[in-house]
């Protein structure tokens, strides 16, 4: 997400399994940091003081989605030829959402909970395409063959082009989704503007 959010006081919440991907196992880690306030519109400009850092560091997020993806390959020799025969994905998806540090009036309340509920879904998304790249790297790379390397060599830096691919793919994908999230009247528009209204 283009995210316009909040500080990095991040305590892990959640481990979660996303449903099966097929061969794609995912953990999912919820952190949150801690944003001061009590009005709609306090909130949210604390989100933008204290949201986590893109663009390196040059402006805040909302939110957040991270990966850490690491595979584990089994290479064969098929004559003269290597060959991936298997490969077991280690996912991990870390999202970063703001937590207001204060009690809210029940009105605010009611607000924030619309709001960071739409937010979590929003950030969901990614850890979706994430998962299906990771998918999209698996279907694409086992069965692998490398003509005339025998040691199993060439072949590690030959399932580059495919990775590359692949994660080329999810990141037109997102920014394909941030840009109809962010935009005038896009849903993330839309959240903000139900939590700042009423101030």
């Amino acid at each position: 997400m283009k995210r316009i959010l909040i500080p990095r006081t991040a305590a892990a919440l959640l481990l979660l399994a996303l449903p099966a991907h097929s061969d794609i196992r995912a953990t999912e880690v919820e952190k949150t940091y801690a944003i001061s306030g009590t009005t709609g519109v306090s909130l949210y400009e604390s989100i933008g003081a204290r949201g986590p850092r893109i663009r390196s560091g040059a402006s805040s997020a909302i939110a957040k989605t991270d990966f850490d993806l690491k595979w584990g390959r089994d290479y064969k020799r098929d004559g003269k030829d290597c060959v991936l025969a298997a490969a077991r994905p280690f996912l991990t998806i870390t999202y970063t959402l703001p937590k207001p540090a204060e009690i809210l009036a029940p009105d605010v309340a009611a607000r924030w909970r619309v709001f960071i509920a739409g937010i979590r879904a929003h950030e969901a998304v990614h850890g979706e395409y994430i998962a299906d790249m990771a998918q999209d790297i698996y279907d694409t790379t086992v069965g692998f063959r490398q003509q005339n390397d025998p040691d199993c060599k060439t072949i590690r830096d030959a399932i580059q082009a495919p990775l590359k691919v692949a994660f080329a793919r999810y990141k037109a994908r997102n920014r394909a989704f941030e840009q109809a999230e962010m935009g005038a009247g896009g849903n993330v528009q839309r959240l903000i503007l139900g939590l700042v209204n009423g101030r």
